[in-house]
């Protein structure tokens, strides 16, 4: 059984992060979408809201897995027996970042990244940058799936 992960936060997750866990999608037969818990951060979803979002998005591929984690993402893989991580690059700035995690990752567990180009139309994307837009009252109708740009909205409305 071919495995990989799919880490991130996804506060909330946008159409280029889905772009990446689709492809994998395609590539392995389980992806595992890890959230991230980062204690020190305050999101805008809670890490359930973002679990079931991502739950909802990505039902229809059929080989999605959606959890999160806390702690080492090498830890993750090992506890789940996860040889392969996938990472979206949108730039050359995500390279230099991602290429020094790839390396540690590998160096403390043999744990392989691999790199997927960000679809063009998804290169200047970021869940911060859609939160930030959206609170102004852009539209980001547009980078969202439905269900996530309608939760979106309602949370927004509510602050």
């Amino acid at each position: 059984m071919r495995r990989a992960v799919c880490p991130g936060s996804f506060d909330p997750i946008t159409n280029g992060h889905l772009d990446i866990i689709a492809r994998a999608s395609r590539l392995y037969d389980v992806v595992h979408v890890a959230v991230m818990i980062n204690q020190s951060k305050q999101g805008l979803f809670t890490i359930e809201e973002r679990i079931e979002l991502i739950r909802e998005v990505t039902a229809d591929y059929g080989n999605v897995e959606v959890e999160a984690f806390h702690g080492l993402l090498v830890d993750f893989c090992k506890q789940r027996d996860i040889p392969a991580i996938v990472k979206g690059l949108r730039a050359v700035s995500d390279f230099d970042y991602e290429l020094q995690m790839a390396q540690m990752n590998n160096g403390l567990s043999g744990v392989e990244t691999l790199f997927v180009p960000t679809n063009p139309t998804y290169s200047f994307l970021s869940s911060s940058l859609v939160k930030e837009v959206a609170a102004w009252g852009g539209d980001v109708a547009h980078l969202l799936p439905p269900a996530v740009h309608r939760a979106l909205i309602e949370r927004l409305g509510r602050k």
